[in-house]
């Protein structure tokens, strides 16, 4: 095959390479590089490229493509009682906090995140688009989209600073709150004029929710249906925050296939899922964490024993949803970042659960976390794969993450960060 080159290209070579495609690796594997773009893929000595090019080689690792988080929230909290936060830190601040948490992700070798609900989100993404931030793409919903006494509305607030569109309150973790057909209409017709990637709703209540629980169906199917075609009308598409059975069902019913936690995920919702072809987001990291720090987290009381309490339910039911063959994406729901510990950064973690917690293979728990999550972003046909016409993201893991997925957990081991064919992180000794 004749390849017309627009400059020379790169070519980076490692102990093998993974496309990102179950059983695909490639020994003393080689990627070729034209500007943002993947040429051609495969052992070295298979692939063609100029012979005045030199390779860098990247011995002792393993290329894989660029991670993405497939559910996060970059908000520039420090603490878990976000409110009193909100209450006293200028947003300014919320920014400049959130540029340091979206550099330490990329180092820690995601190149891609979707940020399933914040406004520093919605901001960072175009300042990294515009080159002036240094961070990973991210796909960002902006406000999501709540019913009153949902899982977005901060219950202990009165409602008029609980609502972003009448609230004075400038924070970084508040909902557009809802009820009635026509009134989830209009709000997802507000979060698009915002510019938002998709729209992220709340189809049950949950753990950080103080007067609901994680079983409460939120939002009628009709309520829900009126979203799904304001995001359909518009070429964008939903992502729900869905725990309980119930409300699983439903956003499945509607048309969502973007399904985040699935905590109490059922038989009817796991044939649905699978029927739908639809992508859940176990989000098993953040939990992890919390129950790790306990009340060092910050969080109140009443989430810390929702937390417990449906955490062995949480890995029994995504476990059985997994061996039934429906797909599972890798995203860390971190929303805070402790004074005493960088959870941003770790979003690795996330991998390594779904191997030790739910029997992932450690090649599957990359596929959760490249082309699965990459679905999630709505990019499937543009990054999660290291295939020719596909964009130039992939990272170089010290060691082998196929046989110890615990290499990909931090920043120590990665070695080499690709965005779109510009290095934008080497560590790598020349």
């Amino acid at each position: 095959m004749l390849v017309i080159y627009l400059s020379l290209p790169r070519v980076y070579c490692g102990d093998r390479v993974f496309t990102g495609e179950l059983g695909k690796v490639f020994e003393n594997g080689c990627i070729v590089v034209d500007h943002d773009k993947i040429i051609s893929v495969g052992s070295e000595g298979s692939i063609d490229y100029p012979g005045e090019v030199e390779p860098v080689w990247l011995g002792g690792y393993t290329i894989v493509p660029g991670l993405i988080d497939a559910h996060i929230h970059i908000t520039g909290f420090r603490s878990g009682d976000y409110v009193k936060e909100s209450l006293l830190t200028p947003f300014g601040v919320f920014i400049a906090r959130g540029i340091v948490d979206i550099g330490r992700i990329l180092d820690a070798g995601f190149t891609t995140i979707v940020d399933a609900g914040s406004v520093v989100g919605l901001h960072l993404r175009d300042a990294v688009n515009e080159g002036v931030v240094k961070g990973p793409r991210i796909v960002a919903s902006g406000y999501p989209i709540s019913q009153t006494f949902g899982h977005g509305d901060i219950h202990f607030l009165p409602i008029e600073l609980a609502d972003t569109r009448s609230s004075k309150l400038l924070s970084p973790f508040m909902s557009l709150l809802c009820d009635g057909a026509d009134e989830c209409r209009k709000a997802a017709r507000f979060a698009l004029r915002n510019g938002v990637d998709f729209i992220k709703i709340f189809t049950t209540g949950g753990v950080a929710s103080q007067r609901d629980r994680p079983e409460y169906p939120q939002f009628t199917l009709e309520e829900i249906k009126a979203i799904v075609e304001e995001a359909r009308r518009a070429n964008r598409f939903v992502h729900t925050h869905a725990e309980g059975a119930e409300g699983i069902i439903n956003a499945l019913e509607a048309g969502i296939t973007r399904i985040a936690h699935g905590i109490y995920v059922d038989q009817d919702g796991i044939n649905l899922a699978l029927e739908r072809n639809a992508v859940v987001i176990p989000t098993l990291s953040v939990v992890d964490l919390i129950l790790k720090l306990d009340e060092a987290s910050g969080l109140p009381s009443w989430a810390l024993e929702k937390a417990r309490e449906a955490h062995d339910t949480h890995i029994s039911n995504i476990r059985k949803a997994y061996r039934q063959g429906v797909r599972l994406a890798a995203g860390t729901d971190f929303f805070v970042n402790s004074k005493d510990y960088n959870i941003y950064g770790m979003n690795g973690l996330e991998l390594q659960l779904l191997v030790e917690k739910i029997g992932l293979s450690p090649m599957e728990a990359i596929i959760a976390a490249t082309s699965n999550s990459a679905y999630i972003a709505g990019l499937q046909d543009r990054v999660g794969l290291l295939k020719p016409g596909y964009t130039a993201d992939f990272i170089a893991v010290k060691g082998n993450p196929l046989n110890n997925i615990s290499l990909i957990v931090g920043m120590e081991n990665i070695g080499l960060v690709v965005k779109e064919g510009a290095v934008v992180k080497n560590v790598i000794s020349k």
